[in-house]
């Protein structure tokens, strides 16, 4: 068995990578926080059930959207980044006049949870390769 394998491992590995679009989608809300007509952008948290595992785990699964005509318009379908994580908007923002809905209170508020939780993810990971390294006998 790999260590790739273990699945306590894998999922730690996702909730990192749900934590790092998560820390560029606030970002980008936070940046565009004087731009006309934006709205503000989260992740939905991720399920581990087994089938957001494999298609986490496994970049084959992403499926992207192709133009056939040239007069198509290019999809939105995934982000630049070719994320495996869903998007989510809600429709509860506060609007100003300029049509831009963030609210910098709250998107500070997110980024600080959102390292809090990275950092207990990490502790975890980081815990779980040193229980492995010990019943190796690596330690």
């Amino acid at each position: 068995m790999a260590i790739t394998d273990i699945p306590i491992l894998s999922m730690l590995r996702t909730r990192l990578q749900w934590h790092q679009e998560r820390q560029r989608l606030l970002a980008e809300n936070v940046s565009n926080s004087d731009t006309g007509g934006f709205r503000p952008r989260d992740l939905a948290p991720p399920k581990f059930d087994e089938q957001t595992r494999i298609a986490a785990s496994s970049s084959a699964t992403l499926v992207g959207l192709s133009r056939t005509e040239p007069g198509h318009i290019a999809g939105i379908g995934l982000s630049s980044s070719s994320s495996p994580f869903r998007t989510e908007s809600a429709g509860k923002y506060e609007i100003r006049p300029s049509g831009n809905a963030v609210n910098l209170e709250d998107e500070m508020m997110k980024v600080a949870s959102n390292q809090m939780d990275f950092q207990a993810a990490t502790a975890l990971y980081t815990r779980s390769l040193g229980l492995i390294k010990t019943a190796l006998g690596k330690r």
